[in-house]
């Protein structure tokens, strides 16, 4: 998967928005397949129009962890979209996932403006889902870490 970086360097060298979207879409497309078993009522993310499942796996030193992530959807630019908010927080140590705001990063995409209301929501709740997976990775840091005292 490529980087935040990457993708604001291929943005500018597509400068007509239907070639843009395209290419969100292949992102999409490139996401790792799904377990199917993954797709699941746990998983669901609320608020998302389409169908979205998202899960996470901690990995890193107990006290630093690490979450990746793995997502799908049942729409192709939704897929696309969840390909973006895992260049901005998959593979990061959970601290960092919470102190990061993806609005400034879709601002400067220019997605923001090129989203419909209900997909930059739908946007906003895998966001939210993925910053609460990274504070419940912490939570239980600082859970063990009070134990193994």
């Amino acid at each position: 998967m490529g980087t935040v970086e990457d993708l604001l360097a291929d943005f500018e060298v597509l400068d007509d928005w239907e070639d843009r979207y395209r290419h969100v879409i292949e992102l999409g497309r490139d996401l790792p397949p799904f377990d199917d078993a993954s797709r699941n009522a746990v998983n669901k993310v609320q608020g998302c129009a389409s169908q979205v499942w998202i899960t996470s796996e901690t990995s890193g030193l107990p006290d630093d962890p690490v979450l990746n992530f793995s997502g799908d959807s049942d729409a192709l630019i939704v897929k696309g979209l969840i390909a973006i908010a895992f260049m901005i927080y998959s593979g990061k140590p959970a601290r960092d996932i919470v102190a990061t705001d993806a609005a400034p990063i879709l601002r400067q995409l220019g997605l923001s403006d090129h989203l419909t209301p209900q997909r930059s929501n739908g946007f906003a709740s895998m966001i939210a889902r993925i910053r609460s997976d990274a504070r419940v990775a912490l939570q239980a840091s600082s859970s063990s870490a009070i134990a193994g005292r």
